[in-house]
């Protein structure tokens, strides 16, 4: 039977679930596409209704910028996580994968949970309590299931060990969210925003960047030598859990003291980590491109703390944090997610057109969004960055919706 045909005529509604849910990485990658499209969509919609007034939105149940914040971190790029490490994690450690018995609620509470929060968003705070509720269920049982392998291995694979406590500060994070829908009280969010970037998100993209690119190079350039020390690792780790208990103190005059460090020790590792190779090889590429904008967001986080050390005034707004988010967390999920599916779908190794146009655009998007900071009318530079978020990743998620909801070209499983 040709795949070439329509996915339509190709299946029926109970075929279709079974090749999503063929793997662990198709299931809560699609999840993760489709909420990484919607997510942007809502807050850019947003941004323009309070920016242009010519319509407006239901006031959500969090305040729209944290809401933002929430349903990225602890929803949309969890997703991609929890389908990378459920994949890698057995690889890793030499242990059986998990059947799709084991994984699938991870997926649809996540997804699920994802779909309800983001409608009460839009008027229905009952929705936004349910939908945390189910996230709350797919961490746990996702946190579940990887903690049992850490135990079978023995605690050995200490990549795997860093990522799975990045996943339970995460869902100390979410717990801190639910206090604050249950009590109202702001620091817990703020705790839980704060939670999800530097207790999250950052230690497992520095952690699986730390382990996959050198092995990912040392595949493509012939006499490669793989440079991951644990002691670096270990110090930029402690150094990023020395960043967050300042953000959560508001020492913000103090953060240049761990900023400044760790700017330094990612410029170390992206320039041991380089190759003139690298520029041949576009896959790869874009992976190094990515973890580049991990110095600069601390070059300029630690900037702004010694200017506001020395002056009291808070420059540069949001820049730092969304060079890190928008930067590097968008730009290596597009590097990382492109590589893991090219090479899961049987498909050539290699960065094709619409990835690699979205990945380009998207560097402009991160430029436009850290640049709106400093502009004149700045509402109006974050809602166009938005939008050009979205129009960036739209073929980019249809291409891969479409590769997770087909066989792989080899006719293998998975």
């Amino acid at each position: 039977m040709s795949t070439s045909q329509p996915v339509s005529s190709l299946f029926g509604p109970a075929e279709l679930a079974r090749v999503v849910a063929a793997a662990p990485h198709r299931l809560l990658f699609f999840g993760g596409a489709t909420a990484v499209l919607l997510s942007m969509l809502w807050w850019a919609l947003w941004l323009l209704a309070q920016r242009s007034g010519w319509f407006a939105l239901p006031p959500p149940a969090l305040p729209a910028g944290w809401a933002h914040a929430i349903g990225m971190q602890y929803q949309a790029l969890p997703m991609f996580m929890f389908g990378f490490l459920l994949t890698v994690f057995p690889r890793w450690m030499g242990l059986p994968a998990y059947a799709r018995r084991h994984y699938v609620p991870v997926g649809a509470s996540l997804l699920f949970g994802y779909l309800a929060l983001h409608a009460g968003l839009l008027g229905s705070p009952v929705l936004v309590h349910v939908g945390l509720v189910s996230t709350l269920l797919g961490f746990a049982i996702g946190l579940s299931l990887l903690l049992r392998l850490l135990w079978l291995d023995g605690g050995r694979t200490w990549h795997a060990t860093a990522c799975w406590s990045a996943l339970a500060l995460g869902f100390v994070g979410l717990l801190l969210c639910a206090r604050f829908l249950h009590e109202g009280d702001a620091r817990a969010l703020f705790a839980s925003i704060k939670i999800g970037t530097f207790g999250l998100l950052l230690p497992i993209y520095l952690t699986v960047c730390h382990r996959m690119l050198p092995f990912f190079s040392q595949a493509v350039i012939p006499g490669y030598r793989i440079y991951r020390p644990g002691w670096l690792l270990a110090s930029m780790l402690g150094l990023v859990f020395v960043h967050l208990l300042l953000e959560l103190a508001h020492a913000y005059a103090w953060l240049w003291l761990v900023d400044t460090p760790l700017a330094l020790l990612a410029a170390w590792l992206a320039w041991r980590w380089r190759s003139r190779q690298v520029w041949r090889v576009r896959l790869l590429l874009v992976l190094h491109w990515a973890f580049a904008w991990l110095p600069l967001a601390f070059a300029l986080y630690a900037a702004q703390s010694a200017w506001f050390a020395a002056t009291g005034e808070f420059a540069l707004g949001r820049a730092p944090v969304h060079a890190l988010t928008v930067g590097f967390f968008g730009s290596l999920l597009v590097a990382m997610v492109t590589r893991v599916t090219q090479g899961h779908s049987g498909r050539p190794l290699e960065m094709g057109r619409i990835p690699w146009v979205c990945f380009l655009l998207l560097q402009g998007v991160a430029m436009l969004r850290i640049s709106a900071e400093l502009l004149p009318d700045a509402p109006l530079w974050m809602a166009i960055s938005a939008f050009a978020w979205v129009l960036a990743f739209l073929p980019w998620v249809l291409r891969s919706a479409w590769i997770y909801l087909t066989p792989r070209k080899d006719g293998q499983a998975g």
